[in-house]
């Protein structure tokens, strides 16, 4: 963003206190919730090709709804950058979650998910985006392996093809929180859109679009049938859609240009903690102590990153100002 640019009027009153609240639960709540809706939606629906249905039908609404209302049409650069960004989140991120949920709990699935901070502020630093990590972080990146190495562990019960199941689920899912770490950062410098909904909804289309690549080229699609679908997972695939993707994102895009980083990035510690939760409450998901431990350290893990690093950006841009201020 131009430094020079003036602030508009939305930009410089401050928020609604309990419209803010709202937002953050509905982030809190809602994206805690999609792992299970995901568990229930691929019950019944072909991962890749539930993924990507949900994602044209949410982008599609978005980019339509933007249409009508006037909004400039994107760009061919802007949506080359969406493809990118869409085939890193999307594709990759959340169709590796997706994929990994059939071997493993929708509770695990959102915690190591939570490791996207440890992985953001690895590369931020090795690309010269972020700064480098500080004790603090240094010692929560240690704490995120520990509790990675505790939810990798198979049940001591499972059989070899469950335990080979289980360790594809959680690499598949260590590598879609790498990825998404890396298509969040470069989706900062990424072409955007002037209107917000109209950027989402290119990426949303662009990384659907992939994702049923994937499904055709796997013969997913020509497997489907539809009159297998079971009730469960059409309400799930619904409301991985409706709820999930458009009024979920609606929320964060809206908090993420009103409220402090540091605010908004409590959702990676507060998602997993649901999810886990409903995945127990709902869906019988086995909630023992390993899972309870590992669960209690990714998550002080993301706590001390999230606040250390939002700190070592404050003092970064305070000794920018300071030396701008003694050169002027």
């Amino acid at each position: 963003m131009n430094a020079t640019k003036s602030a508009s009027p939305a930009e410089t009153v401050s928020p609604n206190p309990l419209l803010m609240l709202g937002a953050l639960l509905t982030v809190y709540v809602i994206w805690g919730s999609t792992y299970l809706g995901i568990r229930l939606a691929i019950a019944s629906i072909p991962p890749f090709f539930m993924a990507g249905t949900r994602y044209l039908a949410a982008g599609g609404a978005m980019f339509l709804f933007a249409w009508v209302r006037g909004a400039k049409m994107p760009s061919l650069v802007e949506w080359r950058d969406a493809v990118i960004a869409g085939g890193c989140l999307l594709l990759v991120g959340n169709g590796g979650v997706t994929f990994a949920e059939q071997y493993v709990p929708s509770g695990t699935a959102a915690l190591l998910i939570a490791t996207v901070p440890v992985f953001l502020t690895i590369f931020a630093w090795l690309s010269g985006l972020g700064p480098r990590p500080g004790r603090a972080v240094c010692l929560a990146l240690l704490l995120g392996l520990l509790g990675v190495s505790i939810l990798a562990r198979p049940g001591v019960k499972s059989s070899l093809s469950d335990q080979n199941n289980w360790y594809v689920g959680i690499v598949v899912l260590l590598i879609a929180s790498a990825v998404w770490a890396g298509g969040s950062l470069y989706s900062r410098k990424a072409a955007r859109p002037t209107s917000a909904i109209v950027g989402v909804g290119i990426q949303m289309i662009s990384g659907g679009a992939l994702l049923l690549l994937v499904s055709l080229s796997t013969g997913e699609a020509a497997r489907f049938d539809w009159t297998r679908v079971t009730a469960p997972s059409a309400f799930a695939w619904l409301y991985l859609v409706v709820v999930g993707a458009i009024i979920a994102f609606t929320a964060y895009i809206w908090l993420v240009r009103v409220c402090s980083p540091a605010l908004v990035g409590t959702y990676a510690f507060v998602n997993p903690v649901v999810a886990v939760l409903l995945g127990w409450a709902i869906a019988g998901e086995n909630l023992d102590g390993r899972t309870i431990c590992g669960a209690a350290v990714i998550v002080v893990a993301v706590v001390i990153i999230v606040l250390f690093s939002n700190r070592l950006k404050r003092t970064a841009v305070v000794q920018s100002s300071g030396k701008m201020m003694a050169t002027s």
